[in-house]
């Protein structure tokens, strides 16, 4: 079992920039992909950044260049450093683990507003 805990959501400006935390537990050591969604009123949860054992990343059109995903093993953490935000990226963002499940965390709520 691994557990998934979000923190760094809230309110941002147009322009602004946030940092997203997932702090993994348990059974970390299954894990061998990382990875943000997130899910916008009345849409699908969609993948936003994700990240896999070894450092490669890969990205969502509409966040790259802006977005980076990142991984300290040491602390157990993933973050995604999300900069020049856009009212489009208002969404829940959920932390996700692919280990011999698939794991999500209870999600943080991001607003881009003015």
């Amino acid at each position: 079992q691994v557990q998934l805990v979000e923190s760094g959501g809230g309110l941002v400006q147009p322009g602004g920039s946030l940092r997203l935390s997932c702090v993994a537990s348990g059974s970390i050591f299954s894990i061998n992909v990382m990875g943000w969604y997130r899910q916008a009123p009345g849409k699908q949860r969609e993948l936003v950044a994700a990240i896999i054992n070894g450092g490669s990343t890969n990205y969502a059109d509409s966040v790259k260049g802006r977005f980076t995903i990142s991984r300290d093993n040491a602390k157990n953490t993933m973050y995604l450093q999300m900069n020049v935000l856009k009212p489009e990226d208002t969404a829940i963002y959920y932390c996700h683990a692919r280990a011999t499940s698939y794991y999500w965390g209870q999600g943080t709520q991001v607003t881009v507003s003015s």
